[in-house]
């Protein structure tokens, strides 16, 4: 297998949902693998430290008020404020919700999470741009259960 069949391979790969490839051919074995999601050091600027880098993040965290609950993501996947691209969100600040209202979804392997409220209350933050990617315990919103 020569060069411009294994880049001709990686092209093909990202098109897809693939993320993994193993091929065995005359002898020879490739695997090519590539990750999902981007870490965030891969979106630090030149000549910033990981140690600046994560700092820097952790700044990015809000300090929620002690009034204040969070609802955090129980998956790992991407964060979809609507049901579908054209349709509005589910919620947007300042929106009363009740317990078990969906609030958002969470889409992990092609599967669409509904994410619901555990408490009655009013968002006061969304903490999560739509299409971002979350981690599972990652708090999505705010809400004041006032």
């Amino acid at each position: 297998m020569d060069l411009d069949e294994l880049k001709d391979l990686i092209e093909l790969l990202k098109d897809t949902d693939i993320t993994e490839l193993q091929l065995e051919r005359e002898g020879a074995k490739i695997k090519i693998k590539r990750e999902k999601f981007e870490s965030v050091s891969a979106h630090r600027p030149a000549g910033v430290s990981s140690i600046e880098s994560e700092r820097t993040v952790e700044k990015e965290v809000p300090q929620a008020d002690e009034t204040l609950a969070a609802i955090s993501s129980p998956i790992v996947g991407i964060f979809h404020r609507s049901p579908a691209p054209e349709a509005p969100p589910f919620v947007e600040v300042g929106s009363i919700v009740k317990k078990g209202q969906v609030l958002c979804i969470v889409e992990a392997m092609k599967l669409m999470n509904e994410i619901e409220s555990d408490r009655d209350g009013t968002i006061t933050k969304i903490l999560v741009e739509n299409g971002n990617p979350v981690e599972y315990g990652e708090s999505l919103f705010l809400i004041d259960p006032a």
